[in-house]
């Protein structure tokens, strides 16, 4: 044994030592977008597929080595990784988790990042928090106004500061130009087989805080019939401010993509 394997074994729960999941080398899928922009079913999407683990939400920062170590840790304790995996994916949607693609180990790190509209993002937003039974700031037009606002400025920032390191696509793309989209992706990754729109459910799916938890993700496969929220009214100030916002950052994220 090399000096170093003692550090790559751990001890399972029946006492018997077995690799330690931080020591498998694995790419990272990071998808950087925010809440209501069909993340989780993208999520899924890709998490379906042979080569991919990983399709909820972490919660978590990549700011250095360890973090990603233990990434691979936290999956484990709660999913099998598929053997001829090559990719993890985590998406972030909030500016509290930061990524950090100086690390050597994310050279080689596919990011995507995409955007959904202000009105239809802002009133499923809305929608889904005043559903909660607690009160919470997304639940108001204003509280969710601010969220989308300070995301897509720390997006657009981003964009500026990473060119060409990640590959941009219109939310909307996703149940209305699927199958563009997922052959683009499936290319962009050098997958071996297609992503398809049917996917698996998986022990995280619907649980609240790990993405969507609304029925419409249980289904398996993209529902295209979407939600309208006609009596959620919005606030011409409010709209204007998430309005500008919109364009400023999906301009600047278009003008620096590798895909542009």
């Amino acid at each position: 044994m090399h000096p170093g394997a003692a550090n790559s074994l751990v001890e399972s729960s029946s006492g018997v030592a077995g690799p330690d999941p931080a020591s498998r080398q694995v790419k990272r899928i990071f998808l950087l977008s925010h809440m209501r922009a069909y993340t989780s079913l993208l999520g899924h999407i890709l998490g379906s597929h042979p080569e991919i683990d990983g399709y909820y939400e972490m919660h978590r920062s990549y700011a250095t080595g360890k973090d990603l170590q233990q990434q691979l840790r936290d999956y484990a304790e709660r999913e099998q990784p598929k053997p001829g995996s090559r990719y993890l994916f985590d998406k972030l949607l909030h500016n509290d988790y930061t990524l950090n693609l100086t690390l050597p180990e994310l050279g080689d790190a596919a990011t995507l990042v995409a955007l959904r509209q202000p009105e239809p993002t802002l009133k499923s937003i809305v929608s889904l928090f005043a559903k909660k039974d607690i009160d919470d700031l997304y639940a108001d037009p204003a509280g969710a106004t601010t969220y989308y606002v300070e995301r897509l400025h720390a997006l657009a920032t981003f964009g500026r500061q990473q060119p060409k390191r990640y590959f941009y696509f219109d939310a909307e793309r996703i149940p209305t130009d699927t199958r563009r989209l997922l052959d683009d992706l499936g290319q962009w990754l050098q997958l071996a087989s297609p992503l398809t729109e049917h996917y698996q459910l998986f022990s995280q799916t619907g649980t609240a805080g790990k993405g969507d938890s609304s029925p419409a993700i249980a289904s398996g496969h993209i529902i295209r019939q979407q939600s309208r929220y006609p009596d959620l009214a919005l606030d011409p100030a409010l709209f204007q401010q998430a309005a500008q916002a919109y364009r400023h950052c999906r301009q600047q994220l278009l003008a620096n993509a590798i895909n542009a």
